[in-house]
């Protein structure tokens, strides 16, 4: 405890194709709809839902309407929310009414166990531990955690209680101003805390907030994911809400442009991606993804969309959205050519020549074919493709990384087309990928030698367990979020099915071991707070989708690359 930092802070007050399943959640007439403007306008609004609740189904959704016609038309998706009802009414039980319509649902006791994870300072909610289980070992899993947070947030969002929000917001950025030292080197003053906890000071009866950096993390480093989140929920609670004051208090401003500064700085590195440490992000061991990982650059080019519709166009704004707009158009266009892989594009890299030279070199980073993995031939479908997992110098890394294809669908990092082949891919990799438990953090796992040398023989991570191949519940809102945004939410609603089945009765476990998903994994903790945010934010975002828009982005023209109007998925 005596290594963190310490901050008095003030009060604030303010395979295949997939079989139509049974009806689990209403939506609208997609025909019939103008998708605009849930991007644009709070979801406070009396707007006369067009179609009941039992006159169209999600299975009817996905038949009825292709993913490439909803593509077709890019303004679709963000006026969706137009023809949706205001938030949803609360029951005696604090749980969406319209959800707790099916007798064996497990929302309510959802909701009981998120309420509970609820961390108070100074007699106001400030956000959710990480784990409420009891523990003679509790580590830090009684802290709050920014990216563990979020889909805590989210789900407090949907169901209109946004305070808890606002209060973590500007808590958090209190203790990104605070001075940050780690064996006495400074942290550069953007960073955001990995977590934060309440103390409770006996001898003054005053309570604290004290942060960690990373100086008490394993492997003591810093987060680099924590302010990309903090800048994607501050764009979400403006969303939700439709109160811009709080993005537009300086104290925000410059807290955006701090995280800016960090990542938008100039050094050495030739390339547009974010250079990154192994443990900076979800990924939080040794697991190889050091260099350009998938889940942070994605991370990155979403925070910098969302900082650019809430920076004020002031002198030093505008300075900021001009660099961002630059990085935009260099991220997009190096992350959608040089991460994408398909068929076509393992076959080119299988005929790679090596040592090339100049710009007319077809192999720029000088990748080996014979570096290339056994399992990545069989793995790749005809048809579907994804974001893979790191590109470096000499060096490409394969694997399948959920969370990070899932944002790039959510922040149109990943075109229209390859958004729709990503799904193609979880759809005819469905056990390898979903199996008895979505979903795969990443796949697939590190073995044997290879475990070793990459992860330090780390006991946590071995095979098909915690961060090397195994199943997180909680990524169950990526999945979901991605599923409707590309017009397939019978793949949401299959993964949903599957992990209501088992949650509660498990007692919502962080993550589960085996090539499936099949076993509560070994060290995982139970009552994990992510877990049960994550199943209420997907269950919600089923039952109204227009929830969608307080966490998806539009697509933006401007970034558009003429060579990739089409995915080379569809070439073949």
């Amino acid at each position: 405890m005596s290594s963190l930092t310490s901050i008095d802070l003030s009060h604030h007050n303010s395979n295949g194709n997939l079989k139509s399943l049974d009806t689990l959640c209403p939506v609208a007439e997609i025909g019939e709809i103008d998708f605009s403007k849930v991007l644009d306008k709070p979801r406070t609004l009396n707007i006369e839902r067009q179609r009941s609740c039992d006159e169209r189904s999600m299975s009817e959704l996905s038949i009825g309407f292709s993913p490439r016609q909803l593509f077709a038309k890019p303004d679709m998706f963000s006026r969706f929310g137009d023809h949706l009802d205001s938030p949803m009414q609360k029951s005696g039980l604090n749980t969406p009414r319209s959800l707790i319509l099916d007798s064996n649902s497990i929302l309510p006791e959802a909701w009981e166990a998120l309420r509970r994870s609820l961390v108070h300072f100074r007699g106001e909610p400030v956000g959710t531990i990480a784990a409420m289980e009891d523990s003679d070992e509790k580590l830090n899993y009684d802290q709050v955690f920014v990216r563990d947070f979020v889909p805590s947030a989210l789900a407090f969002l949907m169901h209109g209680e946004p305070d808890i929000v606002k209060n973590f917001l500007l808590k958090t950025l209190r203790l990104q101003s605070w001075e940050k030292k780690i064996d006495r080197f400074q942290l550069a003053e953007g960073v955001m805390p990995a977590s934060f906890k309440v103390f409770h000071d006996p001898v003054r009866n005053r309570e604290t907030l004290i942060a960690d950096f990373g100086e008490s993390a394993i492997g003591r480093v810093a987060p680099v994911d924590s302010g990309f989140w903090w800048i994607i929920l501050l764009r979400a609670y403006t969303k939700s809400t439709g109160d811009s004051s709080l993005a537009e208090q300086p104290e925000c401003q410059k807290g955006m442009r701090l995280i800016l500064s960090l990542c938008l700085s100039e050094g050495f590195d030739t390339f547009p991606t974010l250079l990154c440490a192994d443990g900076c992000c979800m990924i939080d061991r040794r697991m190889g993804v050091y260099g350009y990982p998938i889940e942070i650059q994605a991370l990155f080019f979403m925070s910098l969309r969302c900082a650019l519709q809430l920076l004020k166009p002031d002198a030093e704004g505008k300075e900021f959205m001009e660099r961002i707009i630059k990085r935009l158009h260099a991220l997009s266009y190096h992350m959608r050519s040089h991460f994408w892989l398909d068929l076509k594009q393992l076959n080119d890299i299988y005929r790679f020549k090596t040592e090339e030279y100049s710009h007319t070199a077809v192999n720029k980073f000088n990748v080996i074919p014979d570096s290339l993995p056994d399992w990545i031939f069989d793995f790749m479908p005809h048809h579907g493709g994804y974001f893979i997992g790191n590109v470096s110098p000499a060096r490409m890394d394969f694997r399948w990384f959920c969370l990070g294809n899932c944002i790039a669908i959510l922040s149109c990092l990943a075109t229209p087309e390859q958004s729709v082949a990503i799904m193609d891919l979880i759809e005819s990799r469905w056990e390898e990928l979903i199996g008895d438990m979505p979903v795969k953090v990443c796949y697939p796992a590190l073995e044997t030698h290879e475990w070793r040398i990459i992860t330090g023989c780390d006991p946590k991570n071995t095979r098909w367990s915690y961060h090397n191949g195994g199943s997180w519940p909680v990524m169950l809102w990526f999945l979901s979020a991605a599923a409707i945004k590309t017009g397939r939410p019978q793949i949401a609603k299959r993964a949903l099915q599957i992990a209501e089945a088992r949650l509660l009765k498990d007692n919502w476990p962080e993550y589960y071991d085996g090539t499936h998903g099949r076993y509560i994994g070994k060290q995982a903790r139970k009552c994990q707070t992510w877990s049960i945010a994550g199943y209420l934010v997907a269950r919600m975002m089923l039952d109204d989708p227009s929830h969608l828009g307080i966490i998806a982005l539009e697509e933006d023209r401007q970034l558009k690359q003429p060579v990739h109007k089409r995915s080379n998925s569809w070439t073949l």
